[in-house]
């Protein structure tokens, strides 16, 4: 049988739409993970961003700490913080806290990094026409800076969403659910169409993911700041200025 044939017995099955191991359960378990996951990030690693950028102080120290997320393979982070977790809140320790764990780590370098380089890329006339006008630090940073830093701020997100969506399938390794799972019981079960389906979606997910902030973007962000090229950012050392590039890519 070919596999376009094995998929439409596959999804021909009711059960593998609404059933317990259905595609529509896993979907939903998958955006929670993935859901969950990326608030924490936006939680953790937002104010670190605007912080450092409109200070200009302790960006190395940060942008490093929060890019050893990347510099781990989420694989192996998985796998370390099982052993450590395991045992203390199960079956939470096993699954759910290695998984949001490693998702985390993952999603807080692209947000820390692009936050703090678009807020150093706010021009300084209108940062010093703020305060010419009385506003104060928090004001500044909220009524000026943030404005003019928002698209890079919405691509630190953007691409942690979809790094933390597209890696989220690696929680069906520790027997988590979600779309992953849909894959491993392909692979393990030798069923072509039901890994095929796992994949497909995933993908699909992912690509939604991206579009879907792209429109936010697109949205609530002012045309002439699309349209305009953004400036090199300034920096307060040397170091950081190497530091300020917009990251992404998941590194699992």
């Amino acid at each position: 049988m070919t596999l376009i044939g094995e998929l439409a017995q596959w999804l021909s099955v009711p059960a593998h739409w609404t059933g317990p191991d259905g595609m529509l359960p896993r979907l939903v378990e998958h955006l929670a993970f993935s859901g969950g996951s990326l608030l924490l990030s936006v939680v953790i690693a937002l104010p670190v961003g605007l912080a450092i950028g409109h200070t200009g102080r302790g960006a190395l120290a940060a942008i490093s700490v929060a890019n050893i997320g990347r510099a781990l393979p989420t694989l192996g982070l998985l796998g370390i913080v099982l052993t450590i977790t395991a045992n203390w809140w199960p079956p939470l320790g096993f699954f759910f806290i290695p998984t949001v764990v490693a998702l985390v780590a993952l999603g807080i370098p692209p947000i820390v990094t692009n936050t703090y380089a678009g807020i150093r890329e706010v021009e300084p006339d209108a940062v010093e026409a703020g305060r010419g006008m009385g506003m104060r630090e928090l004001q500044l940073l909220w009524w000026v800076e943030v404005p003019l830093a928002l698209p890079s701020i919405l691509t630190g997100l953007r691409i942690s969403a979809v790094q933390i969506v597209a890696t989220a399938t690696l929680a069906a390794v520790l027997g988590a659910g979600g779309l992953g799972r849909l894959i491993i019981d392909g692979i393990a079960q030798q069923d072509d169409a039901q890994l095929f389906m796992g994949a497909v979606l995933v993908g699909l997910l992912a690509i939604g993911t991206e579009l879907g902030f792209t429109w936010l973007q697109r949205r609530f962000v002012s045309p002439g700041l699309g349209s305009h090229p953004q400036s090199p950012a300034r920096s307060s050392g040397g170091d950081e200025h190497s530091m300020q590039a917009p990251v992404g890519g998941p590194f699992v």
